[in-house]
């Protein structure tokens, strides 16, 4: 077998797609002698990014899948339903702080995006005891959370995904556990309920830290997603970093 037919062999078994970590970790599986070089790593992705649109293609910022895999249309993610919605966001916000080099948390670690399960995507399958347990009893539920990944690790980032109304208020008293800690908070949701959302934010207990909330709708992540480069400059993906 090939190395090109054991990546296939592998993404087949995923569903058809496979982080980085996936490929790697099950490299030696079909490929015995994947791992001799002292480069292996950087070997198996030359191979993948070789073959892109012959093999393989890319569906995600660190997702790669064989070349007829049905990806997820993040295009017009607000005509999905709610729980899908809710795990396509969640996957793209994991797969931007992957690509930020943070560590990163799901709450739900069993939903799926492009076939593979968040907890394969995300960095941290437990949130690190970054403070006191009822906080962190909370804090766990927070849909993703991305932290620092140098020395004691506490949170950079808490993002909400409001996928209908009704779930606002639980993830809003969920972010203010957060308060003594230097983050902004992030609410994305369908543009139609960005109007109150920003109502309800400018209510208390909320306003008292209003301009650590940052209300974005779908369009506008997915955006920077495909292209984090041409978008590095925005708010979402500049993350305070005192030591490189």
């Amino acid at each position: 077998m090939t190395k090109i037919e054991a990546i296939k062999k592998i993404m087949n078994d995923n569903g058809g797609s496979a982080t980085w970590d996936i490929i790697y970790d099950n490299s030696e599986k079909y490929y015995p002698a994947a791992k001799i070089s002292a480069n292996w790593q950087a070997g198996i992705r030359g191979i993948v990014l070789r073959e892109l649109g012959k093999h393989f293609k890319r569906v995600g910022l660190g997702i790669y899948a064989l070349i007829d895999f049905e990806e997820e249309n993040i295009e017009k993610i607000e005509k999905q339903k709610p729980d899908k919605i809710h795990s396509i966001m969640q996957g793209v916000c994991l797969e931007i702080g992957n690509f930020l080099n943070l560590d990163t948390y799901t709450a739900d670690p069993s939903a799926t995006y492009n076939n593979i399960t968040l907890n394969k995507i995300a960095t941290r399958n437990i949130i690190p005891e970054f403070t006191y347990k009822p906080i962190l009893e909370s804090t766990k539920k927070i849909d993703i959370l991305w932290f620092n990944k140098k020395g004691f690790l506490f949170p950079k980032r808490a993002i909400e995904i409001v996928d209908s109304i009704g779930t606002l208020e639980p993830a809003l008293k969920r972010t203010l556990q957060l308060l003594e800690f230097n983050l902004d908070f992030f609410i994305l949701s369908k543009e139609e309920y960005k109007t109150k959302i920003e109502r309800e934010i400018n209510k208390e207990p909320y306003i008292r830290i209003r301009e650590r909330y940052k209300v974005r709708d779908y369009s506008e992540i997915i955006a920077l997603y495909k292209n984090p480069i041409a978008f590095q400059s925005d708010e979402f993906l500049k993350i305070e970093n005192y030591f490189s």
